[in-house]
């Protein structure tokens, strides 16, 4: 098996693993378990808090050890604490648990970018142009547990009377199935460390490096930034699949209420499309330009959120927001770690590209979320209903501001290949 296919088959597996569960559990958590607003928003803010320091952690043992077992045994942990949450029943309980496996799942996003952009140098590969297509199977493989996990959980389509929890189950069987690939087919990442008889400081010996990139300003506006817009990056995986089954705004059993899962796939089709565009879009127009597109697309994603209804314009309107989904994500996720790995040391890359996820998917994730759902507890959750056209205009007031401040302090130079 060539190195190519190997890389895609940890993209596909790390992101099946992702999406069999996470665009359902708004679903889960409303539905099924009845949690206020306030509540799924501190379950949900266990990806962010899980980022918080794992990632950097994971990647600094990373740099250290061969990355693909951390990757492996990272993925394993997840699996198998996946596999207790169906017999959760509080809130509090629940997030205990999903907080447990987010801290092994959340530092492999890194990892898994790091092992590729790794082993393409070694190839003589450049990153920038050949990971792009590879990282494209990775949606695939969160479209694909979408799908599967709409059938598996919707009535009547495979099972009479199914549970959103089995969401749970099909995640951890995809990590057991990376795990075990990882650690027998996967190319071994081992860092050669030069010797010095210099004196090492305390950041070196705890491999906390990465963290310097702080003194630099282009790079320190760059990850405070990454960490505003973190704030917004989940917000339609959290509340979007709750908002297209609600049956106060969409009819019960009707086509956008029983395949809302798939229906919100269209997203992850659509970044397959922008993926293979972000080359393109990096030389022509560079980091600066491309980050703002992606931040204006946010803007459009969460507005035409607010603007549908249960109307055939309103079908469209939700439709038109997938899509864009595809470029407002994929343009800062990839083209960001793109950017810190053309501006970092190699000696430190994995630690690096932690500190960004501990930017976007930690500090980011944990303030979006939170606030969010306090938000909408407090002004737009009344006897149970919520007010989702005012929910998704604040949403996208937000990233407004986060754009227009971007344009005005983010520095940058492109230099044109």
């Amino acid at each position: 098996m060539n190195t190519k296919i190997r890389l895609i088959i940890m993209n596909f597996l790390q992101f099946f693993v992702w999406g069999a569960w996470m665009m359902t559990l708004g679903s889960y958590g409303f539905g099924e378990k009845g949690w206020t607003g306030a509540e799924f928003g501190l379950v949900f803010s266990t990806m962010g808090f899980a980022s918080l320091i794992m990632p950097t952690l994971f990647g600094i043992i990373a740099d250290k050890w061969n990355a693909k077992y951390v990757y492996a045994l990272s993925h394993l942990l997840f699996g198998v604490s996946m596999c207790f949450l169906p017999f959760i029943a509080t809130a509090t309980a629940f997030f205990w648990v999903l907080l447990a496996a987010m801290c092994f799942y959340m530092p492999t996003l890194a990892l898994n970018n790091s092992i590729g952009f790794e082993t393409l140098k070694k190839e003589g590969k450049d990153p920038t142009k050949d990971f792009p297509p590879i990282r494209v199977f990775g949606t695939v493989g969160f479209i694909a547990a979408m799908w599967l996990t709409n059938f598996a959980t919707k009535k009547g389509l495979i099972f009479e009377n199914p549970s959103i929890s089995y969401s749970f189950y099909i995640a951890a069987a995809g990590a057991f199935c990376l795990a075990i690939f990882s650690f027998f087919a996967l190319p071994s990442i081992n860092r050669k460390v030069e010797k010095s008889t210099e004196q090492q400081s305390w950041i070196d010996k705890l491999g906390l490096r990465a963290f310097v990139l702080f003194k630099q300003k282009k790079m320190a506006i760059f990850f405070i930034f990454s960490l505003l817009l973190g704030g917004a990056l989940q917000l339609t995986n959290a509340y979007g699949d709750s908002f297209l089954q609600d049956s106060s705004v969409f009819t019960e059993g009707g086509l956008i209420n029983k395949f809302s899962t798939i229906i919100l796939s269209v997203s992850q089709i659509s970044e397959t499309l922008f993926i293979l565009a972000i080359p393109f879009f990096m030389r022509k127009f560079g980091i600066k330009k491309v980050m703002l597109i992606s931040m204006l697309a946010w803007v459009a994603r969460f507005g035409l959120f607010g603007f549908a209804g249960n109307s055939v314009l309103g079908f469209a309107l939700i439709i038109s927001s997938c899509i864009i989904y595809g470029m407002a994500f994929d343009f800062f996720n990839i083209s960001g770690a793109l950017f810190v790995e053309k501006n970092t040391d190699s000696k430190i890359q994995s630690s690096a590209q932690g500190v960004f996820m501990l930017m976007t998917n930690g500090i980011g994730a944990v303030m979006g979320n939170l606030i969010a759902g306090a938000v909408i507890a407090k002004w737009f959750e009344h006897d149970g209903l919520k007010d989702w056209s005012n929910i998704w205009f604040v949403f996208a007031a937000y990233s407004l501001v986060v754009a227009v401040l971007f344009a005005i302090i983010f520095k940058y130079k492109h230099e044109k290949n």
